[in-house]
């Protein structure tokens, strides 16, 4: 389970929009981190587990409404309660925003745009952990 990804797509809704010109607050970015740390405390543990903190994190590019998005994560390292995770979010479709174009019109991002990173725990506390999905998990990567 150490370092295989989780991926989330998901297309940021109008509803996300938050600012001027349909920009998306950042905090969303980390909304979807959260799911994909659930997802990923899950496949460990058996448990939704609970996320602790962020070491760091970073906007590295606007997100507006409109845009499909990747949401990725994966575990650096498992400790006795702690999960580290790495996360990246990717812009991989966006509105084409051009006035001679239909407003329907979109493009594919080729390379996608990495729009943020960051770096958080989770904890899983040791009664709920079922360590039979823990063996079975560390048993197909070895």
């Amino acid at each position: 389970m150490v370092g295989e990804k989780v991926i989330i797509k998901v297309r940021l809704s109008m509803e996300d929009a938050h600012y001027a010109g349909e920009l998306v607050n950042g905090s969303k970015m980390l909304d979807f981190f959260g799911d994909v740390a659930t997802e990923l405390l899950i496949r460990l543990d058996g448990d939704e587990g609970l996320f602790r903190t962020y070491n760091q994190v970073d906007f590295l590019a606007p997100t507006y409404a409109g845009d499909f998005m990747e949401y990725h994560g994966w575990i650096e390292k498992v400790g006795n309660t702690s999960r580290v995770m790495k996360f990246e979010a990717y812009k991989i479709i966006e509105l084409a925003r051009d006035k001679d174009l239909a407003a329907s019109a979109a493009n594919v991002l080729n390379p996608p745009i990495l729009v943020g990173t960051a770096e958080g725990v989770c904890i899983t506390p040791k009664e709920c952990q079922r360590e039979s999905v823990l063996e079975e998990t560390l048993i197909r990567t070895v």
